[in-house]
This record gives structure tokens, C-alpha cells and sequence, in this order.
């Protein structure tokens, strides 16, 4: 039996341990605390988008077509928008969001329908079907949500998302561009 070489690091995602020895040799007052923190959550968000998209490729939709879903719901009953008014939310252009809408009404996730009471308005409606795989999504997501968070528990889930919540405010704040494009397309 032969022992196994190592994967030289530049054939792999270095550890956040490694990562940030790296970032300390080539600049020496990083703090190393912070860029684990920051790698650690870079991370999360990178394998939790992974991990969603999975789920999304096993109802046969696309993040972008989920996305659209949420805000029908969002809206709340009976699940209906503008095709301008779901661009403006998902910081879409009109262009992208009626190429978006057109896949989403062949596939029988939302209808598209001129109003009854303004002709030249249109209504995009969310579908049973879209109803229903947004739904199966929630459901899928809160059970990794919750294989995720099983070492967190109580006060401790507070904390965390108190932590979390102010982290987002500050970026929010101070970089006005974090939100994406939707406050230029107002």
C-alpha cells in the first residue's frame, strides 16, 4: 500500500487557516481573527448558494425563476405584479425581467395576462405549480437550514442572528451599492 501525496494547495481551496497565513505573510497587519470571520462567512454563503441551487435543480427551476416566485409571494394574495414592479424588486431591466417571464409562463410557473381594468397593464399571477414548488423549495431549504444551524442552538441562535443582522446593517449603510441595482432603477 502506497501512501497518498498530499494535494498540493495550489490544486485545492486552501483553509481558512492557510488562507489566512497567506494573507498574514503578504500583509502583515491583517487581522487575523477578522479574515476568518469573513472567510468563514464568504464560505457559508458560497456552499448555502451551492447547496440551494441543488435543491432548485431538483424541482427543475433556476434561482433566477425562484426568485420571482418569492416576490409573487411576497406580494401576498393573489400573488400578482406588474412585470415593471417584479424588475424594480429583483433589480432587474424590463428587458431581462419579460425574458425571465417569458421562460416562467412556458414552463407554467406564472400566467400573463393584460388587466381587465387598465388594457395596456399587464399581470404576471403566480401558478399553482409555481405556488407549489416555491413551497417544496421552502421546505427542502428549512431542512438544511436546520442540519445547518444544529450545533446552534437557543440563546446562542439569538446571539447569532443578532450578530449577523448588525453586520448587514453596517454594509448596508456604508456601502450604498450592497443592495444591487434596484435603487438605480427607480
Amino acid at each position: 500500500m502506497t501512501a497518498e501525496k498530499p494535494v498540493p494547495a495550489t490544486d485545492r481551496e486552501l483553509g481558512i487557516a492557510e488562507q489566512v497565513a497567506v494573507y498574514q505573510r503578504e500583509f502583515p497587519t491583517v487581522d487575523p481573527q477578522v479574515e476568518t470571520i469573513v472567510q468563514t462567512l464568504s464560505r457559508v454563503a458560497r456552499r448555502m448558494t451551492v447547496a440551494y441551487d441543488r435543491q432548485l435543480t431538483v424541482l427543475g427551476i433556476t434561482s433566477a425563476e425562484w426568485e420571482v416566485l418569492k416576490a409573487l409571494v411576497v406580494s401576498g394574495s393573489p400573488y400578482r405584479l406588474g412585470p415593471g414592479e417584479l424588475a424594480k424588486r429583483l433589480g432587474l431591466t424590463p428587458a431581462a425581467m419579460t425574458h425571465r417571464i417569458d421562460r416562467m409562463v412556458t414552463e407554467g410557473l406564472v400566467t400573463r395576462e393584460r388587466d381587465e381594468t387598465n388594457r395596456v397593464r399587464v399581470i404576471i399571477e403566480l401558478t399553482d405549480l409555481g405556488r407549489d414548488k416555491w413551497l417544496e423549495s421552502m421546505r427542502m431549504a428549512a431542512v438544511f437550514e436546520e442540519e445547518l444551524l444544529q450545533d446552534v442552538v437557543g440563546a446562542d441562535r439569538t446571539v447569532l442572528s443578532g450578530m449577523l443582522a448588525r453586520m448587514l446593517r453596517r454594509i448596508e449603510e456604508t456601502q450604498p451599492d450592497a443592495l444591487g441595482r434596484t435603487a438605480d432603477l427607480g
